[in-house]
């Protein structure tokens, strides 16, 4: 089940709203929600959009859209396409009662708290993975998350792992599978003339010959 959720601003990691835990939930993800925090300080213009951190027993995933950064904090066994889910309907919601007030530079910490209302109604309908109306949504969502990045918490914090997204290095590994496709066909040819090819050069002056000999016996 969604266990916290926190948005917050790309830009600066500034926190806008989270939902309002209660004192066990508190305690038990204390150290989870620094650790959301130091992803958010990690974000950038050229951050994966969406993203899946492991950490414990738990996952973060985020999702970015409009500058805004949406974080929940699941358990494992809670479906990834289910987590996402959620956290589009939070995006969408809270772009058409804030998305315009986001950039304002004088805002305070948590300065749309009572977007938690909305947090709070969502994640009850969220809670049970295996109610129909849930699993009529991961049918329906269309969403691929095995193309979606997966992280480890200690790469990311202790091991200097980043958020970028992996373009550059999606297009040197194509150009390098490609290259390795050509050389892999010639090197399929060459073993081929190694293997075949004296046997084609006997078998071709076999034939040359009884040519010959026939033409000029």
């Amino acid at each position: 089940m969604v266990k916290s959720t926190i948005i917050a601003r790309v830009v600066d990691g500034l926190p806008l709203a989270a939902s309002m835990d209660d004192e066990q939930a508190e305690s038990e993800l204390a150290g989870y929600k620094s650790q959301a925090k130091a992803i958010f300080k990690k974000l950038n213009a050229q951050s994966e959009p969406m993203c899946s951190i492991e950490s414990g027993p738990y996952y973060l995933h985020y999702m970015l859209g409009q500058g805004v950064c949406y974080l929940c904090i699941c358990e494992k066994s809670f479906p990834r396409k289910l987590a996402f889910t959620y956290l589009d309907e939070l995006a969408k919601e809270f772009s058409m009662s804030y998305g315009s007030e986001v950039d304002k530079t004088n805002l305070r910490p948590y300065a749309f708290i009572k977007f938690d209302t909305f947090i709070q109604k969502t994640k009850r309908i969220y809670e049970d993975s295996r109610t129909q109306q849930n699993l009529s949504k991961l049918n329906e969502d269309l969403r691929d998350v095995t193309q979606i990045m997966t992280k480890n918490m200690e790469d990311l914090l202790w091991r200097g792992d980043n958020l970028d997204r992996m373009n550059s290095a999606s297009d040197h590994l194509r150009s390098q599978t490609e290259k390795f496709r050509k050389d892999a066909r010639w090197l399929n040819l060459e073993a081929m003339y190694r293997k075949y090819g004296i046997l084609a050069a006997v078998v071709l002056g076999l034939f040359l010959v009884i040519y010959l000999w026939s033409k000029f016996s």
